[in-house]
């Protein structure tokens, strides 16, 4: 583990230039995440094949509870708790790389699931642009463009799987604006309300709007399975979530952090990006591939002869944030990602080494936000605040047994039978 004092220099430089480290770009399952060894994880009923209910104008539909997610369960007394890892992607979209398509094999492969962070606009056409009206900007902007009758449909298509995998389709918002003209992290509340009410809006309305009405309609009820986001940039978290918690969100993924245990933030679970180790730098960078790019080359096409060891680089570093999670804490460790094939798609073979590797240990989930959050919401409260009281990469004192064995159930616990609050807006 790094000095404290690198750790806390290099996070204020974060901070400080978010925008250079988390940038995005546009794009033109599983088993539910149960591995091995997980303690106590049941089976959840899949979506039964004959319900069909069309929502508005077809583009969604309510089908049944989504197939293939695991139960979560309550940590016993005295019981270690599983290793999480979420893999997530910023701007989920199929393009001519066809990376989602071959990211969701990967799912498959390894029996993980995974989130999707769909920007809205990667399902409204060129043509009909004008109905985007970003915050502070004309109608019609987007620092990501919008799509074309291909890009929709191969788009779809993916999406449609990814969720009947039991994977999440989660939301980056609009037209990914960054920066202090205009940019995410100067919207107001109320502007925050309605860029998410227009995401929702383009997932609603794609038939319409693109005029495919013979394609089939996404196999969920969008107002329900948008719970969680990571903003462009990891700009305007604070008023965004703000917003959203008025709107059925459940989590938010756009803060910076450490591989520590979650709590939440503005009623939200916070779920941050997390500086990870870069090996043989002496400090450490978000777990995003972006991020290890900026340190690496500063650019999308750096030299050729250095891609095997930039990818090495960032698959190393994961590796090392997992075990010092895996083998100390246990805290979630959370992995952001994007669609590109940056530096020769050098990170995108970081990430799958990296799914390889971890994703097929004893007592290790692969899973989405969703699940996470899902597990997180049944835990006794006291158990939880134990679980925050161990810093990076600090093991249990006496072991798991007698660390968990003596949180006791909490008289007021928020958690329901259902997996999740007793009270939570009906939405996200």
């Amino acid at each position: 583990m790094l000095a404290a004092t690198k750790r806390v220099a290099f996070g204020a430089a974060v901070m400080a230039f978010t925008v250079g480290l988390a940038g995005c770009s546009g794009a033109s399952g599983g088993k539910g995440g149960v591995q091995k060894g997980d303690p106590g994880a049941k089976k959840g009923p899949g979506a039964p094949k004959s319900v069909m209910r069309l929502i508005g104008d077809g583009s969604t539909a309510f089908t049944g509870a989504q197939p293939n997610l695991a139960r979560p369960q309550r940590l016993k007394p005295g019981q270690r708790p599983p290793q999480f890892v979420v893999f997530s992607w910023d701007g989920a979209g199929e393009d001519s790389q066809k990376l989602f398509s071959h990211f969701r094999g990967v799912a498959k492969k390894y029996k993980t699931t995974m989130t999707y962070f769909l920007s809205g606009v990667y399902l409204l056409p060129e043509e009909k642009a004008a109905l985007y009206d970003p915050p502070q900007h004309e109608a019609g902007s987007s620092d990501i463009g919008f799509n074309d009758t291909q890009g929709i449909k191969d788009t779809l298509r993916e999406l449609r799987g990814a969720w009947h995998e039991g994977n999440e389709i989660g939301t980056h918002f609009n037209g990914h604006f960054c920066g202090a003209d205009g940019g995410v992290g100067t919207w107001s509340v109320d502007e925050w309300k309605s860029e998410i009410n227009q995401a929702k809006s383009f997932v609603k309305g794609w038939k319409t709007n693109a005029g495919l009405k013979n394609e089939a309609p996404l196999p969920f009820d969008y107002d329900k399975e948008m719970i969680g986001a990571r903003t462009p940039c990891l700009e305007g978290q604070k008023n965004m979530m703000l917003a959203a918690r008025t709107m059925g969100f459940r989590y938010d993924s756009s803060g910076v952090g450490d591989q520590v245990w979650p709590k939440k933030k503005e009623g939200l679970w916070d779920l941050p990006l997390q500086l990870v180790p870069v090996p043989g730098r002496d400090f450490e960078t978000l777990s995003m591939d972006y991020n290890f790019m900026f340190n690496q080359s500063g650019t999308v096409k750096g030299d050729p002869s250095q891609h095997t060891f930039w990818g090495n680089q960032m698959r190393d570093g994961l590796l090392q944030a997992f075990d010092r999670s895996y083998k100390k804490n246990r805290a979630p460790l959370i992995i952001g990602n994007h669609f590109e094939s940056w530096n020769g798609g050098t990170y995108m073979r970081a990430i799958e080494e990296t799914i390889k590797k971890v994703c097929v240990q004893k007592e290790v989930r692969c899973v989405s936000f969703r699940q996470l959050a899902d597990w997180l919401d049944v835990q006794d409260p006291v158990m939880l605040e134990k679980l925050r009281g161990l810093d990076i990469g600090q093991a249990p004192k006496g072991g798991w047994a007698q660390y968990t064995g003596t949180a006791q159930a909490g008289p007021n616990s928020s958690a329901s039978p259902s997996g999740h609050p007793a009270a939570h807006p009906e939405k996200h």
